[in-house]
């Protein structure tokens, strides 16, 4: 759905600028878009690979396992229906401590295990369990400690101090996390109890 909405967009954009006589405007939109675009990623890409390895240091030293494991206690009060010990909580953990640093991208694998896993041990295969719905809100609130890509994107445009939105992008994550949770749990209890 959302791929049409954007064709639409981009094709109504096309017969605009070739209906009033401005295909040079198009052609230097298309021009500058794609510049910019590869400026951004020429930036980015350096932060991120320093992230990502550190995050493979982290699973191949097993230090990924060993926070995953802190995480334990937490994750079996948050998500009660999961046997103790499957592996879809350190599929869970892996996805939330990646989000932490906010590496999205690296996230993303953990989570479609944890959702596979967490699918397996479903009982109605046709619809979300308690436990997909809470991780589903879990990974989308994003509870940041270190935003990456916003600091990245920052530094792209030369912010004075790019890192000064951490603290604020803390208290937002962690503000959307809680109000996400309290909310998955007052209706959980009303659909799934």
């Amino acid at each position: 759905m959302v791929n049409k909405i954007w064709g639409f967009f981009i094709i109504s954009g096309i017969c605009f600028c070739f209906i009033t006589g401005k295909l040079e405007l198009l052609n230097k939109q298309i021009l500058d878009s794609t510049k910019q675009s590869f400026d951004m990623i020429i930036q980015i890409f350096p932060v991120m690979a320093l992230w990502m390895g550190i995050m493979n240091i982290a699973t191949v030293s097993g230090l990924l396992k060993k926070m995953a494991y802190r995480l334990s206690p937490f994750l079996t009060k948050l998500f009660p229906e999961i046997p103790k010990g499957h592996e879809s909580l350190s599929y869970i953990a892996s996805n939330i401590i990646v989000n932490l640093f906010g590496l999205g991208n690296a996230a993303t694998p953990f989570g479609l295990k944890a959702m596979k896993s967490l699918q397996a041990i479903n009982p109605k295969k046709d619809t979300a369990s308690c436990s997909m719905v809470t991780f589903l809100v879990l990974n989308t609130s994003g509870m940041t400690i270190v935003p990456t890509t916003i600091i990245s994107l920052r530094m792209l445009h030369k912010s004075v101090n790019p890192t000064e939105i951490v603290f604020p992008c803390i208290l937002a994550t962690l503000c959307a996390t809680i109000a996400g949770l309290l909310l998955d749990r007052i209706l959980a209890r009303r659909y799934y109890h």
